[in-house]
């Protein structure tokens, strides 16, 4: 093993004082570069301070690198506004819109579009669809990788939720894991195949995060998310389901990749920001390029999130269908907060980022979600060129969570819940209904968007909270 070297040594290479010895000096603990002899390491600092634009994708030494590097050479101008499409633009906020368009003027954009349910929200606004050349951009994804929506359609009629409703609850209550850092007791965990993906031995910040994605595969975040039993109502008799007209049984849910994708996201946020200084107010649209080794790594990662989330859906139904002793006769899944190599109508292949908003290309199946007392709709995508295939990913806050706390009242909301006959286990004033906007006038803004197949509404609704 080498002797370690001092921050004098670095000095003495000509390291700059300040940050860069310190990141340095604690990288070189790093287990494969303390076995390097003291000889190859002075020999690496040297290149690293030699060159330190060559070493902003190196997955050991960016950080170092960007410390190194005199602070103007490392900003990254914003250029003219790029177009964008906007739908229902008069439901939406101005700092959604103001967001939108800083996100527009990135070196790196081409295209863009905004859905009627946007608001603000970190980087790239909840709602926001950005496309981008061959850059992948974390917080354009967002913090809960691949969230999603899922339904169950059971061949059971809507009369089982009024005659059946305590019972209907303690298969939520027994069947569901809810809240920041909660998993699955020991004894009561499901096996997934997820779990033995390569990528938690390949990728080196995954490999002490497999025993907590176990711990969690198959339960719910906090905040919006939730497991709900409804009503399903097929309209339209040509629908991909194979379900003819009618009212049924349904368990809709709605989560992300729990801690794992949290994890992803700030640790890949933080690198990105570290290789790509932009302008104050657009630093959290930091991007990584995708022919870097960050980006392709980052890239992995967002994937198996993705499939993570989907994994914790598919264990949320199979215990639900387990407790009623049915198998559903369809389902419908799709994800937002990811980002999908596409092709554009030119021919361009493109990044496309959907921060909160749901894939809409032709006869693509959807859910789009309402609040809890208004209904969601089963939608099918057309395609549209201008929304770069994309549609609202539910209603859209009308209220930030801080004035929903603060305006309305747990009386209020729990009136309003029994005046729609609503059961709530759990939630809380942030995600009461009329904290969100209206979902009809929603939905009337993207007609050009998607089909309506069919609706969901909500009547046995389970969030986290006590």
């Amino acid at each position: 093993m080498a002797t370690l070297l001092r921050g004098n040594d670095l000095r003495t290479l000509g390291f700059p004082e300040g940050r860069a010895i310190g990141l340095a000096l604690a990288q070189l603990q790093r287990k494969h570069l303390k076995k390097l002899s003291q000889t190859d390491q002075l020999a690496l600092l040297e290149q690293l301070l030699a060159n330190p634009k060559e070493f902003l994708t190196d997955l050991d030494w960016s950080h170092t690198a960007a410390a190194l590097l005199p602070a103007p050479s490392r900003h990254i101008a914003l250029v003219e506004r790029k177009p964008y499409v906007t739908f229902g633009a008069e439901h939406i906020e101005q700092g959604a819109v103001h967001q939108m368009e800083t996100a527009m003027k990135l070196p790196v954009t081409v295209a863009g579009a905004l859905m009627p349910d946007a608001h603000h929200g970190y980087g790239l606004p909840i709602g926001g669809v950005l496309a981008t050349d061959n850059a992948v951009i974390p917080y354009a994804v967002g913090v809960d990788i691949g969230c999603r929506m899922a339904l169950s359609v059971f061949d059971l009629p809507p009369k089982y939720l009024t005659q059946r409703v305590q019972e209907l609850r303690k298969i939520l209550l027994d069947n569901t894991r809810f809240g920041s850092g909660r998993g699955w007791e020991r004894g009561h965990r499901m096996p997934s195949a997820v779990l033995d993906r390569d990528e938690f031995l390949e990728i080196p910040f995954l490999k002490n995060k497999r025993d907590k994605a176990a711990d969690q595969v198959g339960t719910s975040g906090s905040g919006n998310h939730f497991v709900e039993f409804g009503i399903v109502d097929i309209t339209e008799a040509e629908n991909e389901l194979g379900v003819p007209v009618g009212q049924y049984l349904g368990v809709l849910s709605h989560s992300g990749s729990r801690g794992l994708g949290a994890g992803i996201a700030e640790h890949y946020t933080r690198l990105a920001k570290d290789v790509c200084k932009l302008p104050t107010e657009a630093q959290h649209l930091a991007w990584l390029g995708l022919d870097t080794e960050a980006g392709q790594e980052y890239w992995a990662a967002m994937n198996l999130a993705g499939d993570y989330a989907s994994a914790c859906h598919a264990q949320i139904h199979q215990r639900l269908a387990k407790a009623l002793g049915e198998r559903p006769v369809a389902k419908v899944e799709n994800h937002h907060n990811f980002a999908w190599k596409e092709r554009l109508a030119d021919g361009r292949e493109v990044i496309v980022h959907r921060k909160g908003a749901t894939p809409a290309g032709a006869g693509v199946l959807g859910i789009i979600p309402g609040s809890m007392t208004a209904p969601g709709f089963i939608v099918r995508g057309k395609g549209l060129a201008e929304s770069l295939s994309s549609a609202s990913h539910g209603a859209g806050r009308l209220m930030s969570r801080t004035r929903a706390k603060a305006e309305l009242t747990e009386s209020g909301v729990r009136k309003h819940l029994a005046e729609h006959g609503i059961e709530l286990i759990g939630g809380g004033l942030d995600e009461a209904p009329m904290a969100y906007k209206d979902i009809h006038t929603v939905m009337a803004s993207q007609h050009e968007l998607v089909d309506v197949l069919g609706s969901f509404t909500p009547k046995i609704v389970r969030m986290d909270g006590a």
